[in-house]
C-alpha cells in the first residue's frame, strides 16, 4: 500500500477497504472523523482513483474502479466510502441473458486440474477431477493435433469436462468440449468459429480491466488469477490476493468463475471463502506424491463449501 498523503475522501475509502492492497497488506489508514459529502460527481471519481492507486491498482484498474464509483453516485445521489462498487451496471456491463453468449457450462466446475499432456488428462479424468485442462506447449501442429485428440479420447467414458488451453483450431477439429484462451489470444483466435462450433469458451483475467475486457464477448466462465504467487507462469501483474478475488466474485457473480494462481491445499478455504464456485491447479496435482488421492481431497474441500 502506498503511503502517500490522500484527501478526507480517499482517506475513508482506504480505511474501508486496506484488505485489497497486494499481498494482503494492511496498513493501518486513519479514517476521517467525518465522512466529508463529495461535491460532485468528478470528486467521487477523484477520490477513488487516488485510493485504489494508493491500494496499489494499476492504472487501468484504478480507472474502471472510479468510474463504477462516479457512476454509482450518479446513480443513488450518495457517498459511502465502505460499499466498494460491485454492481455490473455501474461498470457498464451488459445485462443477461445474451444473445451472443458463448454455450453455458455448470456454474460449479469443481476441482480444474490444467495438465501438461494427454497422459495426465487420462489420469486425473480416470479420477475423478471433474473438469481438466490441457495445456500442451508446442510449435508443431502436428504434435498439437495428436495430442488434443488424445486428450479428447481420455475423457470419453468418464464425467471430465475436457477444455483446451490455445490450440483452438484442434480443439474444434477434436471435438472437445471447451477453450481457454489467455487475454493475448483474443485478437488473433476466431471467436466466431468457437462459438458456431458450439464448444465453450474460458477467457483468463487478472483484474478489473481484463475482467471488463473479457466480459465483452460473453465467455462460458472466467479465470481469475493469480491469486497467489506461481513460479510455473511468468505474470505480468501481481499477485491479486484473497481480498480482491472476493470482490471479483462479487462483480462477475453472473458468470461461472475459476480462481488459479498458486492454489494448494493449504490455502484452498481461504480462496473458497471467496465466493468462486471453482479452483485451478496445476502443481498441487503434478507434483504430488500421491496424485489421484490429492485430487479426492481438494474436490472434496471443495463440494463442501459449495
Amino acid at each position: 500500500m502506498r503511503l502517500t498523503p490522500q484527501p478526507p475522501l480517499a482517506q475513508a475509502i482506504l480505511a474501508a477497504h486496506s484488505d485489497l492492497a497486494l499481498n494482503g497488506a494492511c496498513t493501518p489508514v486513519c479514517a476521517p472523523d467525518f465522512a466529508q459529502v463529495p461535491a460532485n460527481a468528478a470528486a467521487v471519481y477523484d477520490a477513488a482513483h487516488q485510493a485504489c492507486l494508493a491500494l496499489d491498482f494499476i492504472e487501468a484498474d484504478a480507472h474502471c474502479v472510479a468510474s463504477a464509483w462516479q457512476r454509482l453516485f450518479e446513480r443513488t445521489g450518495t457517498f459511502d466510502a465502505k460499499q466498494w462498487p460491485d454492481q455490473p451496471d455501474d461498470f457498464g456491463m451488459a445485462p443477461w441473458p445474451r444473445e451472443d453468449a458463448f454455450a453455458p457450462c455448470p456454474r460449479q466446475l469443481g476441482l480444474y486440474a490444467v495438465l501438461p499432456d494427454s497422459v495426465w488428462v487420462a489420469r486425473m479424468a480416470k479420477a475423478g477431477v471433474p473438469t481438466v485442462q490441457l495445456r500442451f506447449k508446442s510449435d508443431d501442429p502436428q504434435a498439437i493435433a495428436r495430442e488434443v485428440r488424445a486428450a479428447v479420447q481420455a475423457v470419453q467414458g468418464t464425467d471430465a469436462l475436457l477444455f483446451i488451453n490455445d490450440h483452438w483450431q484442434a480443439a474444434i477439429d477434436a471435438g472437445a468440449y471447451g477453450v481457454h484462451l489467455g487475454q493475448e489470444d483474443l485478437a488473433t483466435a476466431d471467436l466466431q468459429k468457437i462459438r458456431s462450433a458450439g464448444l465453450r469458451l474460458g477467457l483468463s483475467s487478472h483484474g478489473y480491466a481484463e475482467m471488463l475486457y473479457a466480459d465483452r464477448f460473453s465467455p462460458s466462465y472466467l479465470a481469475m488469477g493469480a491469486v497467489f504467487p506461481t513460479t510455473l507462469k511468468r505474470m505480468v501483474t501481481a499477485p491479486q490476493g484473497t481480498g480482491r478475488l472476493k470482490a471479483y466474485a462479487q462483480l462477475m457473480r453472473n458468470y461461472p468463475l475459476v480462481a488459479i494462481g498458486g492454489i494448494d491445499a493449504h490455502n484452498l478455504p481461504e480462496v473458497l471463502a471467496s465466493g468462486v464456485g471453482s479452483v485451478a491447479v496445476v502443481r498441487a496435482l503434478v507434483a504430488a506424491q500421491q496424485p489421484e488421492a490429492m485430487a479426492a481431497s481438494l474436490q472434496a474441500a471443495i463440494m463442501a463449501a459449495a
